[in-house]
């Protein structure tokens, strides 16, 4: 008994850092679909459902902090779950993902954010995030979602799901 005590003991001190390191994840999506290709488009019919569908699957994931860009189609696809939440979600200029990742400096490991990006900054997001996994994001694809887990010194945990 005591040799598998201490064998449980041991393997719980291997993995503690992993599951305090586990506690903080970035929810990264595109922005659902939009109505036209006009450069501040808002969403379309099918985009509000789907934003919809994202706030409802997220609710209860322990969101605290929410990033949208300053465009319509993001600050909407975001608008569900903040207003579920009773979050303001914190806008960054689309081209200015350095002031994103400013803020997420001040996240903690008990935080759960969520990113909502365009086709052409998820997958830099996810790069700088620590996600070794190569992502693109196609011109039509509007229903993945990222998880990522950073770790310090090593890759990302990373998951890719649709909704």
């Amino acid at each position: 008994m005591k040799g598998f005590v201490a064998t449980a003991f041991a393997f719980w001190l291997l993995i503690a850092p992993t599951v305090a390191a586990a506690q903080g994840a970035v929810f990264v999506v595109r922005h659902a679909e939009r109505a036209d290709t006009s450069a501040d488009s808002p969403l379309s019919p099918v985009g509000q459902v789907r934003a919809l569908r994202l706030g409802a699957m997220l609710k209860d994931a322990g969101i605290t902090q929410i990033y949208t860009t300053n465009l319509q189609r993001t600050v909407q696809t975001a608008a569900p779950l903040a207003a579920a939440l009773l979050l303001t979600p914190t806008e960054i200029a689309v081209s200015d993902l350095d002031a994103l990742f400013i803020k997420l400096q001040g996240a903690t490991l008990h935080d759960r954010v969520l990113i909502v990006g365009h086709s052409n900054t998820v997958p830099e997001i996810l790069h700088r995030l620590g996600v070794t996994t190569p992502v693109t994001v196609g011109e039509t694809e509007y229903d993945s979602l990222f998880i990522a887990i950073p770790k310090e010194g090593s890759p990302a945990f990373f998951v890719q799901l649709r909704y």
